[in-house]
């Protein structure tokens, strides 16, 4: 991660996450990361819906050209990103790994304006819709909105396997009530 922002919003990601794959939603509070609001987002995981925001900060709303909300996340990719954009935001979901890529956009004096975008997802729980969270920084101070996104690069960030385990055992400690064990016949 180049973006400070991008890396201080992981860190507080990351720590909140403990031993698990991700987060509850519930466990990120703004007001920990209230200089970063202004760029950080929420997408609802709905593919059919085109992976709508839920809420967007002010900065990135700026950004874009307007209010985000229920608009298409992938729409504001260029249309040669936004298969790529919308195979990212399911594998993150689904697979709750993050991901960081290196994006572009014309501005509005037709230059190239380099962002860095951070996904990063939440615990899934039963009967509560997906989601995940992300930030969309800008290397340079934008001068008005911005055109379509393009992807330049981008990775996954893996978890190291040995925090995975744990939040199992944890899981087993906390179980109350009736526990079902498959077994041999």
């Amino acid at each position: 991660m180049k973006h400070p922002s991008n890396r201080d919003f992981f860190a507080y990601w990351n720590a909140q996450r403990g031993f698990g794959r991700a987060p509850d939603r519930s466990e990120i509070e703004p007001s920990a990361v209230r200089e970063l609001l202004g760029d950080i987002f929420v997408l609802s995981c709905d593919a059919e819906a085109g992976f709508p925001f839920r809420m967007a900060g002010t900065r990135l709303c700026a950004l874009l050209g307007g209010d985000m909300k229920d608009k298409s996340f992938p729409a504001q990719f260029a249309l040669e990103s936004r298969s790529e954009i919308q195979e990212i935001v399911t594998v993150v979901s689904e697979e709750m790994l993050p991901a960081i890529a290196g994006v572009t956009a014309p501005s509005p004096d037709r230059s190239r304006m380099h962002l860095e975008l951070l996904l990063l997802p939440f615990n899934t729980r039963a009967h509560e819709p997906i989601s995940l969270t992300g930030l969309l920084a800008p290397f340079e101070r934008p001068q008005g909105t911005l055109g379509p996104l393009e992807i330049v690069s981008w990775r996954y960030i893996q978890p190291p396997p040995e925090r995975i385990v744990p939040r199992a055992l944890r899981k087993l400690a906390l179980a109350r009530g009736l526990m079902v064990y498959e077994g041999l016949r």
